[in-house]
């Protein structure tokens, strides 16, 4: 041990002195309220720290991903490979060499990468990784309902400036996993009338969004579909099979998951993790479904970024992914940021449809510089995913039109630029709108988002053998239901002999939004300030930053994305 606590002493002051560059400078440190320390994590404790290695051929890889994913290119649904993009993003031959000469030096063991070989996974004890990450400090945390553990720094790491060509960012560090957001409406008051609904069930979904016993899958195509989700949670097989014979009845259906990808506890079921899977397979009826689960990850690990690595290290994915996963954008590294899009673009090249819920706190609200603006969300902001607003009943008990969610996320990214595809619907918007806040407020040049919107209020769901209230399942579950009906509609076009959707924005966003029921009335909340009062954005006609082009009619939406 001796020469190589000398080496790692050479390392330290290397990396202490002039030589040295922060990758994440406006990483926020913070720590997330409701988390506590437990103290410092000990010095042998071992550690296991993602490595991102800068790419190549990232604008090469945005130009594809526009061919393949607009219907008026020649190349559209020619998707690439994982070899493909593995081809194009590979680090270069001197990254490879030079970070992994400085990690087997440091002492880092048991190291993998992905196919992509952009990521390197490693084990290096606390005392090792505080010594190659200069000025970082590891602490044991605990936090959340859950009472999720995990051990980070709160303090910022620096690393040898020779490294600032090879390496983006560490992960593994700073960002704290997610804790439920589930968020309780006021509880409406049943009036005293026979045959109404008291809550989102499967057949109100199926009915609302005009679903017949025949919209369901073949079962006889390669089809799939997968829900992510990274809270502390898990799903129980007899309580999936216990919600189908309650409330799937009514059509054909699979009664338990095809494949678990990561470890399924043995714990009590997590209302949100049963939601996610439940409204997934009843939406997406009899269709192959993925469960992407994170309890057994390590404490260091960090759960969303494990799930972006399993996207680079699998030939053969479900072609749609609904993703339960948000953070402040503003409390996130414009490193990683920017990185994770890039992640988020590889999948779409692949013709994967990715889609994540829009948030749960309206426009959002924060201070800076001593002046109130809205927050937007991320990954809900990137332009290589359709991000799914929230909307309900206008009649809460009857299946009626529907209004905005007023807690429904939605907004203008302060990080990425509006893409292409959607200039002519958000310029409309802006123009027209008789209810924009001040301009002070968003960055109207920015990504807007939601993309498209669902049913977002009231879910009925199966948890550890008991239905809770319906008033208790709101919200995370909205774009599993989206995500089942574009399953629906890829069974279709591969019975016909077409691709997959893939990522769906650019063929939404030139169809004006056919194929959904436009949602025109509502706005969210937002800032609690005599400014705006606590609203944030407001419906209209056509597109809009809260319900996005509307929610599905689905036999006019599959007409709509059935043309080649």
């Amino acid at each position: 041990m001796g020469p190589r606590s000398g080496l790692l002493g050479l390392f330290a002051l290397f990396v202490a002195g002039k030589c040295s560059y922060s990758p994440e400078p406006d990483q926020q440190r913070r720590l997330p309220p409701g988390w506590v320390s437990l103290g410092r994590a000990d010095p042998e404790e071992e550690l296991s720290l993602t490595f991102a290695l800068r790419q190549q051929n990232v604008k090469r890889l945005s130009e594809l991903v526009q061919a393949v994913s607009d219907p008026g290119s020649p190349r559209y649904g020619k998707y690439l490979t994982l070899e493909d993009v593995a081809e194009l993003v590979r680090p270069s031959p001197l990254t490879l060499h030079t970070v992994q000469k400085w990690l087997l030096a440091a002492g880092a063991r048991n190291c993998h990468s992905v196919t992509t070989q952009d990521f390197l996974t490693c084990w290096l004890s606390v005392r090792q990784a505080e010594l190659l990450l200069s000025g970082a400090e590891f602490h044991h945390y605990v936090g959340g309902p859950a009472e999720t553990h995990a051990v980070r720094s709160l303090h910022p790491y620096r690393l040898p400036k020779a490294l600032a060509p090879h390496v983006d960012f560490v992960g593994g560090l700073h960002r704290f996993p997610p804790t439920s957001t589930l968020r309780q409406h006021p509880e409406p008051q049943v009036p005293g009338t026979v045959g109404l609904h008291l809550g989102v069930t499967p057949s109100v979904i199926r009915k609302r969004y005009n679903l017949t016993a025949q919209d369901v899958g073949s079962g006889t195509t390669n089809n799939s579909q997968a829900c992510a989700q990274f809270l502390e949670q898990y799903f129980h097989d007899s309580d999936l099979a216990e919600f189908m014979r309650l409330f799937g009845g009514d059509f054909a259906h699979q009664a338990s998951v095809a494949r678990v990808v990561g470890q399924q506890g043995r714990g009590r079921a997590g209302i949100e993790a049963s939601l996610d899977v439940e409204y997934l397979m009843s939406a997406g009826a009899n269709i192959s479904t993925w469960v992407y689960s994170s309890p057994g990850r390590h404490e260091s690990q960090e759960p969303f970024l494990q799930w972006l690595l399993l996207l680079s290290n699998e030939s053969a994915l479900p072609y749609v992914h609904t993703v339960s996963y948000g953070d402040d954008e503003d409390s996130l590294s414009s490193t990683y940021i920017q990185r994770v899009n890039t992640e988020l673009m590889k999948a779409a090249a692949r013709g994967l449809t990715l889609l994540f819920a829009s948030g749960d706190s309206g426009a959002g609200c924060w201070s800076v510089s001593g002046r109130h603006q809205f927050r937007p969300s991320f990954p809900a902001s990137s332009p290589y995913v359709t991000t799914v607003g929230g909307t309900s009943f206008q009649n809460p008990f009857r299946v009626t039109d529907e209004v905005v969610d007023y807690i429904s996320g939605g907004g203008f990214s302060n990080v990425f630029p509006r893409p292409s595809y959607q200039e002519e619907a958000v310029t409309r918007y802006l123009s027209s709108s008789p209810h924009l806040p001040p301009s002070s407020y968003f960055n109207a040049s920015g990504r807007a988002y939601p993309d498209v919107a669902a049913l977002s209020d009231g879910y009925w769901v199966v948890s550890n053998h008991v239905t809770p209230d319906s008033s208790e399942t709101s919200y995370p579950s909205l774009q599993k239901m989206f995500g089942g009906l574009l399953s629906l509609i890829n069974e279709h076009r591969i019975l016909r002999g077409l691709p997959p959707l893939g990522f769906l924005n650019p063929r939404l966003y030139q169809k004006h939004g056919a194929g959904l029921f436009d949602v025109t009335r509502g706005c969210h909340e937002s800032c609690l300030n005599e400014e705006v009062e606590g609203q944030g954005f407001c419906s209209g006609p056509g597109w809009d930053p809260v319900t996005g082009w509307g929610t599905p009619n689905f036999p006019a939406l599959l007409k709509t994305l059935m043309n080649p």
